[in-house]
């Protein structure tokens, strides 16, 4: 287990950068499929700032677009740390089942605590466009990025 350190708030970073791409790829790609908007479940992330307008907004904006990404990135490094603080020891073994499995872990205790534990004014918002198959993929893509992100931390 990494302790509060700097190599588990660094790797954190990583892991957090790739998981944000990630689902935020599948947050647009879904988007665009469900609503025909692929900004549309980015900008409702926003909604912690400016309520629901922002989840009725489709089109991409500094107001809406940007803030929702930020919001989005900041929990995926939020979790990636966590993940890298609690399942760093599976993680430097560098076995693909372990970091796909501590990934997933960590995907689906985020998803619980996002819809089970948190306030619905802090609830990510994509909800409010997509449907549940498609938000667990997006979930997927979060776990998939945390994976990814440790494994190229872990490449040397």
């Amino acid at each position: 287990m990494q302790t509060w350190n700097s190599s588990a708030l660094q790797r954190g970073l990583v892991s957090g950068a790739t998981s944000s791409i990630l689902s935020t790829v599948a947050l647009a790609v879904l988007g665009k499929k469900e609503t025909g908007s692929a900004f549309a479940p980015t900008n409702a992330v926003s909604h912690w700032i400016y309520g629901d307008k922002a989840a009725r907004h489709s089109s991409p904006s500094m107001r809406y677009t940007v803030p929702g990404y930020i919001i989005h990135h900041a929990s995926a490094t939020f979790w990636s740390i966590l993940f890298e603080r609690f399942a760093g020891k599976y993680l430097d073994r560098k076995t693909p089942v372990g970091m796909l499995t501590a990934a997933a872990a960590t995907s689906a205790f985020a998803c619980f605590a996002d819809y089970k534990l948190t306030p619905k004014r802090f609830q990510p918002g994509y909800e409010k466009h997509l449907s549940k198959p498609s938000l667990a993929i997006v979930y997927a893509g979060f776990a998939l990025g945390l994976a990814a992100g440790a494994a190229l931390i872990r490449r040397k």
